[in-house]
Parts: structure tokens; sequence; C-alpha cells
């Protein structure tokens, strides 16, 4: 995956880490890397939750420690779905095409 499509994709995947359930940053970082590949880096993805935060797709939870754990909002379960939904889109036909040419 290259860089660009990392960034463009990484709120996607902080939302996905997300709907398992309740994680911590590390831990977020730690699952979409053993689940996608990709790793993101603190500022990534700080910068990445302090917008979801924002448009209130996640939200953070009280913390007995000194890591702040995150949840997925009701918002960005939906957002998470819209956006699935399109991606499948957009996957379905690159493999519907790449087929009719003959390449996959």
């Amino acid at each position: 995956m290259d860089e660009n499509s990392r960034r463009a994709d990484a709120p996607v995947l902080v939302l996905a880490s997300l709907a398992a359930g309740a994680k911590h940053g590390y831990a977020i970082t730690q699952d979409i890397a053993e689940q996608v590949g990709v790793t993101l880096g603190p500022g990534t993805l700080y910068g990445i939750i302090a917008r979801l935060e924002e448009r209130g797709l996640i939200r953070a939870l009280p913390s007995d420690d000194r890591r702040r754990p995150y949840e997925l909002t009701a918002a960005g379960a939906d957002a998470l779905a819209e956006r699935s939904r399109q991606l499948r889109k957009v996957a379905d036909l690159g493999l519907k095409r790449l087929r009719t040419a003959g390449t996959a």
C-alpha cells in the first residue's frame, strides 16, 4: 500500500479497529498492523483520533491509568458502514474490470 492510500484509508482503519471494541492508541495501532499490515505512527494515529473525536465519530472513555481508551459512537458506526459499502463497490468494480480485461 502506498503512502497516499494509507493516509486516505487511515481514518477508516481506526473506525474499523474500534468497531471490535474500545481500545487505547497503542492497541488500535497493533490491531491495524495485525489485521491489515499497515503501521500508523503515533503522530498520524493521534491526529486521526482528534479529527474523529471532533466529528463525533469516536469518544474518549475515562481512564484508570495514563492510557486513554476510545470507543466508536453510533455516528461512527454509521460512517464506517457507509464508507465500507463505498470501498466494496470500488473493489468490486476494479476486480470485475480486471477480469474482463483478462488481467486478474
